[in-house]
């Protein structure tokens, strides 16, 4: 085992931080472009015709951000200000996006517990829904949030069925479904099922570039035509209709064409690396949640030696992680991480918690 007397940096802060590859710069270098708010760039058009495909899905757009692609979809279905979305209360939507939905949409959030799988029971979204023929004191629910791989919950799959069904629940109520999908892919790697049929209840999805494949910006909302054009009318309202983004399309669709592939890979590294953690007596892992890139480690319940205090001694000696909780730390594995580097992460862990 590589020991931690060589300093290397291993950045597992999250599966954003890679670097483009050189195809990716070749791409973008000779990408060809035009003005995309007009709707003209070739680059763009290529890949929302072909992300639309991979998703099941009439359309596609490209946004600069998940955050606001996430935005744009919330904002089309709950289309009156008042109206009510239902999401987990532990998901990206909720937790990490500013209260986009209610600051800037008039949207109110309902929420519903997210159970350690990364689900919310069925029978708790179905009692949060509020109907326009209900008590005039409440806001009317028009559409239902799930978050695929959930980040929060370690990065696990929502299983086929259980999306199904919350789609069946949601036609049922007359409400629409909008998947964040931020790493959907790895879902589809790690249920071994494609993003279509995962996606199939769905009638938007936000699928974000810039995380499990690697590009370095973006994200593309999919979803039917009449959807699409609305979404466009609001991302030019965001500041997000963009000029030449074929620059960007171009290393999107290298990652799309040349990184999936790796996704499995990224996952059997964030195994051997998880079994590896929970093997170090002072530190606990849930091996079995593990599904895809995400790891949470559970530190001892030290007050002098916090998350934020191990984060600071991993940073010392090269290994870049994030603090999830007072004693939790979040590793997020990805494509430019080898199993040298694996080896290396761990040799610093026993080093900062031996027994």
């Amino acid at each position: 085992m590589v020991t931690p007397t060589t300093i290397r940096t291993v950045d597992l802060r999250s599966d954003t931080v890679t670097k483009p590859t050189e195809s990716m710069r070749s791409a973008m270098a000779n990408a060809e472009v035009d003005d995309d708010v007009l709707g003209n760039d070739p680059t763009a058009l290529r890949l929302e015709k072909e992300v639309a495909e991979i998703a099941g899905k009439e359309a596609a757009m490209f946004v600069p951000s998940g955050t606001m692609g996430n935005l744009i979809s919330v904002l089309v279905h709950c289309d009156e200000r008042g109206s009510e979305v239902i999401l987990g209360d532990d998901s990206h939507i909720h937790i990490y996006e500013n209260g986009g939905v209610s600051s800037l949409g008039g949207v109110h959030p309902r929420t519903v517990k997210n159970e350690e799988d990364g689900t919310m029971e069925i029978g708790a979204i179905e009692a949060a829904v509020r109907s326009p023929k209900g008590d005039l004191h409440h806001p009317v629910t028009k559409l239902i949030c799930l978050e695929n791989t959930q980040a929060n919950c370690g990065g696990r799959c929502l299983p086929i069925e259980y999306i199904d069904k919350v789609g069946e629940l949601a036609k049922k109520h007359g409400l629409k479904l909008h998947i964040d999908g931020a790493r959907i892919f790895n879902a589809s790697v790690a249920l071994g099922v494609p993003v279509k049929r995962i996606v199939q209840a769905a009638d938007s999805v936000s699928i974000c570039l810039s995380k499990g494949i690697g590009a370095p910006v973006g994200s593309v909302i999919v979803g039917s035509k009449k959807f699409i054009t609305k979404a466009r009318w609001l991302r030019k309202t965001l500041g997000g209709g963009m000029r030449q983004i074929g620059l960007l399309c171009a290393a999107a669709l290298v990652a799309l064409h040349e990184n999936v592939a790796k996704l499995e890979d990224d996952h059997k590294k964030a195994r051997v690396l998880a079994e590896g953690l929970n093997r170090i007596e002072r530190l606990r892992v849930n091996v079995a949640a593990v599904e895809t890139n995400i790891i949470y480690v559970d530190i001892p319940e030290d007050p002098k030696f916090g998350a934020e205090e191990a984060c600071k001694s991993l940073e010392d000696v090269g290994v870049l992680v994030i603090p999830q909780a007072t004693f939790r730390i979040r590793i997020v594995l990805h494509h430019q991480i080898s199993d040298v580097d694996v080896e290396y992460v761990l040799s610093c862990f026993e080093k900062i918690f031996h027994s």
